[in-house]
């Protein structure tokens, strides 16, 4: 870590031993033409405007043994040990051969994960210390904004990123708020220092889009020109479709055959046309198991898939159909009672979705629980103890891992501890569903980032450095 600060802080590679690779574009190259009109005037599937500059942070060979394995991908492995190499995981098991030049993790007995991952998140677009400065996670100036991306709005020294990642979480969705219709789009990052947004960025993930149903756009805009209503919210979400559908065909007709002038281009139009491609994924916000079915009814309608809805107090009343439609459902261990759409919470929600055969996923929208979602998860386990439906650690890990790297299109890559996958792990201090356990060592892509025993390999971000004075003479 202390390279990585050095690396940071200078922006150079003049720090020995600290250097990383320079990545290399992959842009095609264009034409004269083309690079005096600029690609922004025309609308094209799967448009990287704002590509990811992550590099994987410097990394060594590392085995981890005698440890408890929670793999998502199968049993747990008891006194075994996992091979990380090259930013990869390389071998998991009872043994693994170990390389003569790797470092060799005693873990004593202790518990090694998948990073966690949080697919509903606010860090960076409400940053702290907070205050209307840092407040940047709602366009409330409309209630259809699909045209905004959260990414514009993730300030990358929020100092509650290296507090996420000192929780076990590895990889977040980062989603506009949820005063509107359509909130944006989303944005995938890892959970790592850097001095962009674009060196966060998690490289190839998909956007998602970020909607709302229920009580919140009514509330925000009822005496500002609407919707007032559930009624309105409803028909708010259909007018913006049909216009979307309408966009998505004259611009998939003119990138076919390039006849005549290009439609006119729309950035709110072109994330809701994306979507109906099926390139971005929609994480809708929605509370209420009738309004649930509704937004289903709706996006069958149009052609397009909910991939999961976000908070789902009520996601038990209608977990055979979320199973049914393969929608995952991110819900909270026991939020409740704190409105009127969330007064039929009960703590059994986790357990009850998932005997359904429906795909839980733990999250937090809070920047606090977003640090203790282990914890979030065994709140939930507990619950399902107490009515009878009992949910194993085997089991329960996957809702912190492998079903949030599901809902995010990313689970090929992330969420699972298995040869070839990022090497994004967690080695913990005892049991994670026990709240007298914490991370102890993170490593993102191969590389360790935290260390709760060395304050060197702690990732400190400017704002908490606070001013640093010259020294010498070079001013």
């Amino acid at each position: 870590m202390r390279a990585l600060f050095c690396l940071l802080l200078a922006g150079t590679t003049a720090c020995a031993g600290a250097a990383r690779s320079t990545s290399t574009s992959t842009t095609p190259a264009r034409d004269s033409s083309q690079a005096a009109i600029g690609l922004g005037s025309t609308s094209t599937p799967n448009a990287d405007p704002f590509p990811s500059t992550y590099v994987p942070f410097p990394s060594r060979t590392t085995v981890i043994r005698n440890v408890n394995i929670l793999t998502a991908a199968g049993p747990t492995i008891r006194n075994g040990a996992i091979l990380l190499q090259n930013g990869k995981i390389a071998a998991v098991g009872a043994t693994v051969n170990a390389p003569g030049d790797a470092l060799v993790i005693d873990g004593a007995g202790k518990y090694v994960t998948p990073g966690i991952i949080d697919d509903h998140s606010h860090l960076g677009v409400y940053a702290a210390p907070g205050g209307n400065a840092l407040s940047d996670g709602n366009e409330a100036t409309n209630p259809v904004t699909p045209q905004v991306w959260a990414e514009h709005s993730v300030w990358p020294q929020d100092p509650q990123f290296p507090r996420n990642l000192a929780g076990g979480v590895t990889t977040l969705q980062v989603l506009p708020g949820s005063a509107n219709l359509f909130g944006g789009r989303s944005v995938v990052l890892k959970v790592v220092p850097g001095r962009t947004v674009q060196a966060m960025k998690f490289p190839g993930a998909k956007y998602g889009l970020k909607m709302a149903c229920g009580e919140n756009p009514k509330r925000v805009y009822g005496n500002r020109g609407g919707p007032q209503t559930r009624m309105g919210n409803v028909a708010g979400y259909r007018s913006a479709w049909i216009r979307a559908v309408d966009y998505r065909r004259k611009w998939d007709k003119w990138n076919a055959d390039h006849k005549g002038d290009p439609p006119v281009r729309d950035l709110g139009l072109e994330t809701l046309a994306e979507v109906l491609r099926g390139n971005i994924l929609v994480h809708n916000h929605c509370y209420r198991a009738d309004e649930m079915a509704q937004m289903i009814d709706i996006a069958h309608e149009f052609g397009y898939k909910i991939r999961s809805f976000h908070h789902g107090v009520e996601a038990y009343k209608i977990a055979d159909l979320l199973a049914k439609e393969d929608i995952g459902a991110s819900l909270w261990a026991d939020w409740g009672s704190f409105k009127m759409e969330a007064m039929d919470a009960v703590k059994g929600n986790m357990a009850l979705v998932d005997h359904a055969g429906a795909r839980v996923i733990v999250h937090s929208d809070d920047p606090s629980g977003s640090q203790r979602l282990n914890q979030e998860a065994a709140k939930a386990m507990a619950a399902g103890a107490e009515i009878g439906l009992p949910i194993s650690e085997d089991q329960a890990i996957k809702w912190l891992t492998i079903n949030p790297a599901w809902a995010l299109g990313l689970d090929d890559k992330i969420g699972s501890l298995e040869p070839g996958k990022n090497a994004d792990v967690v080695l913990w201090s005892g049991d994670p569903f026990s709240v007298y356990s914490r991370p102890e060592k993170v490593w993102v892509d191969g590389a360790l980032l935290y260390d709760r025993t060395d304050p060197s390999e702690q990732w400190r971000t400017d704002f908490e450095l606070g001013f640093v004075p010259f020294t010498g003479t070079n001013r």
